[in-house]
């Protein structure tokens, strides 16, 4: 198994729009899904899969791996483009998305793919999960990483605060919680249905580090969990601020794309305007 790992951004950002173009392909292919949150976190998951994380694509069960949780299910097709990627699985499998007998469920499923560590689909649930995960690595004294991937409209569920309680007061500095913070929900703006800031004061009161970042800066992304996995008396909760649906401009900032699929027209609108993106990137590289 070739190694994963990417240090260079100019290469870790290629990787960021593939990743992009791959979904939207899966997405059209499967005629069913959700577009925008995939597009939006793209940056985040690259970033993680790619430089932070201490994963194991070749031995998806092996002890010593860090984990990720994706707490906020329905945004899996960039999980599961980003795992194929990192070689868990062949990317031509990315075709079978939400059909059936794939492997490749609507929500993710533990138990069929392996190299997911939760089944999610009930939003909240994250932060809980990864809060088990990482008070049993300090009971065993072992050093992994637990890595929280969540939404800011689940923060609007009541079990995602007792696990924020639950951690800040077990003082759990092996977790870290990236929130995707796009503002918008299923039914619209997030701070219309259910306003949520000042989040971080309210992460910072219940004993958590927090850091807030452009969550399309991967320099800036890198560097914050670089410095999540520095902090050594509490827990850690990273806000990347970022665009829904980034990269493709009719989807951009549009909760209508929060959970649907491109056709096969604006797939093709989609892709030429994320292939030019990918060109400037890769000028950028050889000048």
């Amino acid at each position: 198994m070739p190694d994963h790992r990417i240090t260079d951004l100019k290469e870790l950002t290629l990787k960021a729009i593939d990743l992009r173009m791959d979904t939207l392909r899966a997405l059209t292919a499967a005629k069913s899904g959700h577009s925008a949150g995939p597009l939006g976190f793209a940056d985040v998951f690259a970033a993680l899969f790619f430089n932070a994380a201490n994963i194991t694509p070749g031995n998806p069960s092996a002890p010593e791996r860090d984990r990720i949780v994706l707490s906020h299910g329905h945004i899996c097709p960039i999980l599961y483009t980003t795992m194929a990627h990192a070689g868990y699985f062949p990317v031509e499998e990315l075709q079978t998305l939400r059909k059936l007998g794939t492997r490749l469920q609507g929500h993710p499923h533990r138990g069929t793919l392996p190299g997911l560590e939760t089944t999610s689909g009930p939003l909240g649930s994250g932060t809980s999960q990864g809060a088990g995960m990482a008070l049993a690595f300090k009971m065993n004294k072992t050093n992994q990483h637990v890595w929280v991937l969540a939404s800011d409209g689940e923060q609007q569920e009541g079990n995602t605060w007792e696990g924020a309680m639950f951690a800040g007061s077990r003082h759990l500095n092996n977790l870290t919680v990236i929130l995707d913070r796009n503002y918008i929900q299923i039914d619209g703006n997030t701070e219309e249905v259910m306003a949520l800031d000042p989040l971080g004061d309210k992460y910072r009161a219940l004993n958590w580090h927090v850091i807030e970042i452009d969550g399309h800066n991967l320099e800036a992304i890198i560097d914050a969990m670089a410095a999540a996995k520095n902090v050594h008396d509490r827990p850690t909760m990273i806000i990347a601020n970022v665009v829904p649906g980034k990269g493709v401009s009719f989807m951009e900032n549009d909760y209508i794309w929060h959970g649907k699929p491109p056709t096969a027209e604006e797939l093709e609108k989609a892709l030429t305007e994320l292939s030019a993106w990918r060109d400037r990137v890769v000028k950028e590289i050889i000048n």
